[in-house]
């Protein structure tokens, strides 16, 4: 068969034409192929970053690093603390008898915690644990608070607490624990411990934090430095003027 010139054209158009979409093909290919590879690794640089605002403290990086509280502008900080020079760690870094005998539960709640943290026993730092103790009046309350950077394990020693937290659905988990049981309150979420009895009762709190930050709601609200306007307490809680005066007469702010 022979081709005429006009032919001999059209087929090379068409070659060309054909070819041409079939490289426009691949490299639109190619550019989603980018695009995934790109959502990708933003996925995976996400994941890498929220991977440890899941944990408590951040992972030790040596045996030990016991807080030297004379040094604090040392030249090695983790965690907010420098660390002690290893020949003058001693084994009494790592001890603390606070925990021993009762606190005074004498104040208007009823309750007190006295903590095991890293401001007290040196030797927790960057080790990402800490303890406390809470003693409670008959009747006496815990009232409700958070700790920002850990969760809380209470085992109860002597009486019986009712307990409960919030979670930010404004769902509330509440319960009685006894003697000898454990309860657990969620990172972060608002909680709080009453004493159900008419005889002094003790806790022992665990946290996965050298030093997990307490914020008592109606202290920090009513008893902050400088003090929370009060039109916008007002406000939030739907009260007058007076009554946020009154309140706020109760939470002295600390110096």
């Amino acid at each position: 068969m022979q081709f005429t010139g006009h032919h001999t054209a059209s087929l090379v158009s068409y070659s060309l034409a054909s070819l041409l979409c079939a490289r426009l093909h691949k490299l639109n290919q190619l550019i989603k192929l980018s695009a995934m590879a790109k959502l990708l690794a933003a996925a995976v640089a996400l994941l890498a970053f929220a991977a440890p605002s899941l944990a408590g403290d951040p992972d030790m990086l040596q045996d030990i690093c016991v807080a030297d509280y004379k040094s604090l502008q040392g030249p090695l900080r983790l965690n907010g603390f420098p660390c002690k020079r290893p020949e003058n760690v001693t084994a009494n870094d790592f001890f603390f008898d606070g925990l021993m005998n009762a606190g005074n539960t004498g104040k208007a709640v009823g309750s007190v915690v006295t903590a095991a943290n890293v401001e007290k026993l040196p030797g927790l730092n960057t080790l990402g644990v800490s303890m406390a103790r809470i003693d409670y009046a008959p009747w006496g309350l815990n009232p409700p608070h958070t700790h920002p950077r850990a969760t809380e394990i209470i085992f109860v020693v002597e009486g019986s607490l009712d307990v409960g937290f919030i979670t930010t659905g404004n769902k509330l988990f509440a319960r009685t624990v006894c003697r000898g049981e454990v309860f657990v309150f969620p990172r972060g979420l608002v909680h709080f411990q009453k004493n159900n009895g008419n005889s002094p009762a003790v806790a022992i709190a665990a946290f996965n934090s050298q030093l997990p930050g307490t914020q008592s709601i109606a202290e920090t609200l009513f008893g902050a430095t400088p003090p929370v306007p009060s039109d916008t307490l007002a406000r939030a809680f739907q009260i007058d003027g007076g009554m946020v005066k009154f309140i706020k007469s109760k939470f002295p702010p600390k110096n």
